[in-house]
């Protein structure tokens, strides 16, 4: 168990926490929600003793050890993937660091050998003799291949990095388990590996994470953050998101007939307290009317961005050709023979592994790159506009959020129009103002789709654009992908988000491509499709060779 009593958490007026009691039992596993800017990784620091709060105390039980997903990517640079995984074991990994030592003296003597004895109890005691095994089955799990195992982290890249830091927090059945955006970089059969440990997971887990289809697969509790406080409630995300809608809509059922029945009381005081007759009737209301209390609804730090796209035109008969494309980066190839006809009505998601093959195409078809060989074709009917997984290059200047978005406004809009517009994407007052090399990932997303609005096109390129953004910015994203009635070309690791957008599905692989006309939840269960899979992975593993 791990415990919270009376945590207060303050920076400068600014109250983050405010008195928060909660208890997190072994065997569920909580979910950590909240806004951007909420807490939710600040609490997690809190429980973790990385911050102190400044008031308040947490408290665990004796002995039990607390794992936590590392966010410093260069710490264990000059380990091993192997050293790496086990360090997260602290207490064995000093065992097996001193035993090695110890076996290595040229003079060893009998007080090592005593010593010896000592460490191998102990070893063995903390599973010491499964360490490895452990370690390689969770790296197989999350998709670090054997040839990656006993390479130095520096030499990954930073994709197989989180993998591996990800490994160290799930090794040796820590006791208490926080993890802070789990999934970030993951593939889809990677979060399901997850999702399937998580749920044979004996001992208490608390996770950050945007990803609703996650929360829903692994969440037995939902922890949420707002009002400065912490409510906990049983059940996944979508029970939590019914209860918090059910609960708010009664609190304002209630304060609506507290308010009715006020201004009932009111007129009949006006209208009869100067009737002798009346008098003493109007003196009891005025009673009632002094006992009545209208709650005050406390101010949530949910809010979502208005997020729609208006096509200026619908799209012809012609969308996109591409014929024979190929491409190499550094040498190696990227895709071979890419051949995909993008047809009227389609919102295509590219999913799987390999990142760098979505990334690449979609730089090419946006006019970014050129590709090696090949070719491609817009429609004459068709406007794309893109947003790219890098960003930092639209915000390399030092303007301000209004002067930033007149850049890629009509020439006859002004100020006011900016204003309005940044207004709705959650950037209100003074906001307006912020420059934008101070903007937050989350912020700059927001930015970008704004952009993005404001074009008019009819086919939309989107490479992983719910990186950064908060559940409710996920979730007004969502919808309106859902409601653009022309072409979408996405990437995303959200599930929720590709099962509820995508109506057909392409996936690039060593092979060649995979593309089918159905769900992403169909896709899945498509055996055709994985044997494919299995195939694609066989060949890649042969051409890694």
């Amino acid at each position: 168990m791990i415990n919270a009593s009376n945590v207060t958490l303050t920076y400068g007026k600014r109250v983050i926490f405010q008195d928060v009691n909660i208890k997190f039992t072994p065997g569920n596993c909580y979910g950590l929600i909240g806004a951007n800017g909420a807490g939710k990784s600040t609490f997690l620091k809190i429980l973790s003793g990385e911050i102190e709060p400044d008031k308040g105390e947490i408290s665990i039980g004796s002995r039990k050890r607390i794992a936590v997903l590392r966010q410093d990517h260069f710490e264990f640079d000059e380990q091993t993937v192997f050293n790496t995984v086990i360090m997260g074991h602290k207490k064995l990994w000093r065992v097996m660091a001193e035993r090695e030592a110890l076996y290595a003296k040229a003079d060893f003597n009998e007080e090592d050998g005593i010593r010896s004895g000592e460490l191998e109890t102990e070893f063995g005691e903390l599973n010491g003799y499964e360490a490895e095994p452990e370690a390689a089955v969770l790296l197989n799990g999350l998709g670090i291949p054997e040839e990656l195992r006993h390479k130095k982290m520096k030499e990954l890249d930073g994709g197989d990095k989180v993998r591996v830091l990800l490994a160290q927090a799930l090794f040796g059945n820590p006791d208490i388990l926080l993890l802070d955006e789990p999934t970030n970089h993951l593939d889809f059969q990677s979060i399901s590996w997850l999702e399937d440990f998580l749920e044979r997971f004996q001992n208490t887990v608390i996770i950050v994470s945007h990803d609703r289809y996650f929360l829903n697969q692994v969440c037995t509790h939902v922890a949420d953050i707002d009002f400065g406080r912490i409510q906990v409630y049983v059940g996944n995300y979508d029970f939590w998101y019914q209860a918090s809608q059910l609960h708010l809509k009664q609190r304002q059922s209630e304060n609506r007939k507290t308010t009715a029945k006020a201004d009932e009381l009111k007129a009949f005081i006006q209208r009869f307290s100067s009737n002798a007759s009346k008098a003493k009737q109007a003196t009891s209301r005025k009673k009632l009317l002094e006992k009545l209390t209208v709650e005050d609804m406390p101010i949530s730090s949910r809010k979502y961005p208005y997020i729609v796209f208006k096509p200026e035109r619908p799209c012809g008969n012609v969308i996109l050709e591409i014929q024979g494309m190929s491409k190499e980066i550094d040498g190696m190839p990227v895709f071979s023979d890419l051949d995909l006809t993008v047809n009227k009505g389609d919102k295509i998601a590219f999913v799987g592994s390999d990142s760098v093959a979505k990334t690449t195409l979609f730089q090419i078809i946006a006019g970014e790159m050129e590709p090696d060989s090949g070719s491609y074709r817009w429609g004459q009917t068709i406007s794309t506009t893109y947003f790219p997984k890098e960003n930092g290059s639209y915000f390399s200047n030092d303007l301000n959020l209004i002067e930033w978005l007149r850049q890629f406004a009509p020439a006859s809009e002004g100020e006011s129009f900016a204003r309005g517009f940044l207004g709705k994407m959650l950037f209100s007052g003074e906001e307006a103002m912020k420059k934008t090399s101070v903007l937050s990932g989350g912020e700059r997303v927001r930015c970008m789709l704004s952009k993005m609005m404001l074009t008019g096109a009819n086919a939309l390129i989107l490479d992983e654009p719910t990186n950064h953004l908060d559940l409710e910015s996920i979730t007004a994203l969502n919808n309106g992908l859902i409601a653009f009635p022309e072409v979408v070309l996405f990437s995303s690791h959200d599930h929720e988000f590709v099962s509820t957008v995508a109506n057909r599905i392409v996936e690039i692989t060593p092979a060649g491509v995979i593309d089918r006309m159905m769900g992403f939840d169909e896709y899945l269960e498509d055996t055709e499709v994985a044997q494919m899979r299995d195939n694609a992975a066989s060949i890649g593993r042969v051409l890694s060779l």
